[in-house]
């Protein structure tokens, strides 16, 4: 089984385009037995509604904030419920909702992660990678937040930290859920600080990554953007200063920690 991922807020524009296309990859390309887990993240437009109609023809289960949480409070709702519903030989695999991410680039991450890795993050920089749309504002913002990350959190061959398009070994979730409870996503109000805490955990419990080629179509973004760059900004060096704290942090704090592949 495939667990599909959503966080949405403001998104009425973008259901309609996206999941067709996740109905029609599971079923007719891949022919994989797929559910979709989307948070409506306390939505002012017609979101609600449009999931309401949608769940009656598709694999749903639908997450309801009555206010605006933010991403951080979504994305730790999300992967707890996937934790919950899934088995350990099962896929969960984490898109935005706007229409950016394509379901044709699905199939390279469950090759990945059925090589033998534990996270597959869905990459625009490794060759067949790329994005469309950004202006140049945006994309040198993007590549300045790559190269902070790799600089304070690096791992063997990752490039793309940033990509919230990215697919998990169900036993990784639920191992890492285990071993942090409510801090595996700790930075909650941070913007987007969330996408990178994930990586930073699951490296801590020796999770195995990889990439996979993924082109970003930014010019397909339906709704506007939710990224306030300064809070996520502030949220990117917080959670370097925490793991890196020369005297303690969370390098020291999880050291003992059980890793993921000792079980094995």
């Amino acid at each position: 089984m495939i667990y599909m991922l959503l966080p949405a807020y403001n998104e009425e524009k973008s259901l309609d385009q996206l999941l067709p296309k996740i109905d029609q990859a599971f079923k007719e390309d891949m022919k994989l037995e797929y559910h979709i887990i989307v948070c409506d993240d306390g939505s002012r437009d017609k979101t609600a509604e449009k999931l309401a109609e949608y769940s009656k023809i598709l694999p749903m289960t639908i997450i309801t904030h009555v206010i605006n949480r933010g991403l951080g409070e979504t994305s730790r709702d999300l992967f707890e419920k996937a934790a919950e519903l899934s088995n350990d030989e099962d896929i969960i695999i984490r898109m935005d909702c706007d229409d950016t991410h394509e379901p044709e680039f699905i199939p390279g991450m469950i090759n990945k992660i059925n090589e033998g890795y534990d996270v597959v993050i869905a990459s625009r920089f490794v060759e067949g990678g790329g994005q469309e749309g950004l202006d140049s504002y945006r994309a040198t913002i993007s590549k300045l937040a790559n190269l902070f990350m790799k600089f304070f959190f690096p791992i063997k061959g990752l490039k793309e930290y940033s990509s919230g398009f990215r697919a998990y070994r169900a036993t990784a979730i639920k191992h890492a859920i285990n071993t942090f409870g409510n801090q595996f996503i700790q930075l909650k109000g941070l913007g987007f600080t969330a996408t990178l805490e994930k990586v930073v955990k699951l490296k801590i419990i020796g999770a195995k990554f990889a990439e996979s080629p993924f082109i970003l179509r930014y010019q397909q973004k339906q709704s506007e953007s939710k990224m306030v760059s300064s809070i996520t900004t502030f949220g990117y060096g917080t959670l370097a200063l925490l793991y890196h704290w020369p005297w303690g942090g969370w390098r020291t704090s999880y050291k003992n920690v059980t890793k993921l592949h000792d079980k094995e």
